[in-house]
Parts: structure tokens; sequence; C-alpha cells
């Protein structure tokens, strides 16, 4: 076993989905972990609950060589997972941001760096089943897509210095405190103005938070034969999206979508917003993206055959509970 607890280590991105989910773990565990990141708000809480915080923009090298001491692991969850925004936000953030925590893992010499990257990498906007790991990945469609294939060369980079560094590859992440994929989708079905984007029978792999944890945990403690690696991580159970929308707002008590709207329909208008959102300086995100557009009309599954051999992967939590812990939380909250 690679890792124990008395080992100091550092989650960026912790006032974040991901790296918060993992802080609060690692801190409930017992392990000797600090929490970076930019959020005020956040790290206040994070500081009131007794974990140590460093407050830093990994995009500023000064500061990150500033945060960093002799930690012996690091999980770089930090990134901007927008789906709308100018290139260059994405790059300072994804880019820069990750080839900083890689140098600055080499130079104090870190014993293993753990990094989330993303499977937006294999997808354009066309339905792919069972995609694994080495298949051969398309143009991004995204600024996020690309400057995350950026961000895992600038990792690639360490590991050819010497750098041991595992990497997972996690699918459509919900749960507690999701502020992407869920919110933006009940935000519009409370409207009841979401038509149902393709023939509504299009599955698509999902994955709770708290199995992301767990696979972030393996790949601390991870064989020697895994490193340089990437891993796909999802529930590894393909569930029809359009039902799982229906089942929210039975739950919720909104209206089900019943409009429909062709794939090819939807990519159209998604495109027409695109372009003349582009227009308007510092534009806010359009109603509707090409990139949304994949994700609810297309189907997109995950091989995680891999994880599950090499690292020991196993989803603990189905996503019907899953979902059902995060309706829980978000009555609470809302």
């Amino acid at each position: 076993m690679f890792y124990n607890r008395r080992m100091k280590t550092l989650v960026t991105g912790a006032t974040g989905f991901v790296g918060g989910a993992l802080t609060h773990r690692l801190h409930s565990m017992g392990w000797d972990v600090t929490a970076l990141g930019r959020n005020p708000a956040k790290l206040n809480q994070l500081e009131d609950g007794g974990i140590r915080v460093v407050r830093a923009d990994i995009s500023k090298k000064d500061e990150v060589n500033a945060s960093f001491s002799d930690f012996d692991l690091v999980f770089h969850c930090a990134a901007l997972p927008s789906p709308w925004g100018r290139f260059e936000t994405f790059y300072q953030a994804n880019v820069i941001g990750t080839r900083n925590i890689v140098n600055a893992c080499l130079e104090k010499n870190v014993k293993r760096l753990v990094y989330v990257s993303t499977p937006s990498l294999y997808f354009d906007y066309n339905s792919r089943m069972g995609v694994k790991e080495n298949d051969p990945l398309p143009e991004p469609i995204s600024h996020y897509a690309h400057t995350k294939l950026l961000a895992e060369e600038e990792v690639d980079k360490g590991s050819a210095q010497g750098l041991a560094v595992v990497s997972i590859r996690p699918r459509a992440l919900f749960g507690e405190g999701d502020t992407v994929i869920f919110p933006r989708l009940l935000s519009r079905l409370k409207t009841g103005r979401l038509p149902i984007l393709g023939d509504g029978e299009n599955m698509v792999d999902l994955t709770y938070i708290q199995n992301v944890v767990d696979a972030l945990l393996l790949c601390a403690e991870s064989p020697k034969s895994t490193l340089g690696k990437k891993y796909n991580i999802s529930n590894g159970e393909p569930v029809k999206i359009w039902g799982l929308v229906n089942r929210i707002c039975d739950e919720l008590g909104f209206p089900h979508p019943s409009r429909k709207i062709s794939r090819n329909a939807a990519h159209y208008v998604g495109g027409a917003f695109e372009f003349l959102y582009s227009l308007i300086p510092y534009s806010p995100e359009p109603p509707l993206t090409r990139m949304s557009v994949s994700m609810l009309a297309n189907s997109t599954t995950l091989d995680i055959s891999a994880a599950k051999n090499e690292l020991g992967y196993q989803p603990k939590i189905s996503v019907e509970e899953g979902v059902q812990r995060f309706l829980k939380w978000w009555k609470e909250t809302n």
C-alpha cells in the first residue's frame, strides 16, 4: 500500500464539487489534508471544520509554489468545467494551472499525483458506447475538452520526468454539492420549458460523487503498474436519461417534458445560439449549446473494466440511491 494517513496530502479545487467531497472524506478518515482553493466563503467553512486551508490561484505560479510545502500526495481536482466561456479563461485554469501543479510536484519531490481529467475528450456530436481509454480521440468539441486534453499532456510530461501519477476520467458526476449537471437540468425542468432532445431513448453513464472519491483513494494506493495511466470511471450502469428525468420530476412535483425536438434540430439550434452569443463580449451561457444537446440526446457510455481490474474499483452507491441522496440534499438546501 502506497499511502498512510501520516503522509501530508494536498487537494486542489477543494472548494469545488469533487475536491470538496474528497477533502471532507479525507478529513473524516483522519488524514493529514490541506485544502487549496479560491472561494473565500467555502474555504472559511472548511477551516471552521478543522481543515487546514491554503488560498491560492493555481494559474499563478508564485502562488502555487508558495502554497506547496512538504506534501507527499497531491490530488489535483481543480478545473473550470463550464460548457461556455472564453478559451483563454479555460486555458489559464486548466492548462497553466495543471502545469504549475505538475512542476511544483516535481520540484518538491511529491511522491504521487492523482489527477482528475474528463471523458469529454472522447466525445464528438455522435453517440459512442463502451468507450475505452485508448480509443482514438476526436477533435475536441468545446474549450473545456480542448484544454483538459492539453492539461493531460502536461501531466504526461511530468510522468516522463519521473513524477508518479495516476489519472481518472469520471463521467457525468452528480450528488450532494453538485453545481453543474443536475442544478442546470432542474432549473430548466422547473419552468416546464425543457423539451425532450432526441428520441428519449438514449442511454448515458452517470457517476455518483462518492464513487468518484472511492476511485481517487484507490489511485492513491494503486500499484506501480498503474502509474502514467488514465482510467474511465462511472457507475457502470447506463440509464435512460429521460426516464430518470421523469422520475426526478415526479419526486419534485415538476411537469414531465413532453415536447420533442429531434437531435439534429436541437444541434442546429444550439449551434445558432453559440454563434449569436459569441458575438457578445463576455456573454452569459447560451440557453442551449451543442455540448448540452450531445449530453441529453446522445448515448454515451464508458468501459470501466480497466479501473475494476487494475485499481480494484467497484461502484458502491447505485444511480438510484445516489439520485435519492441528491434529491434529499436538494430539498434541504433549496
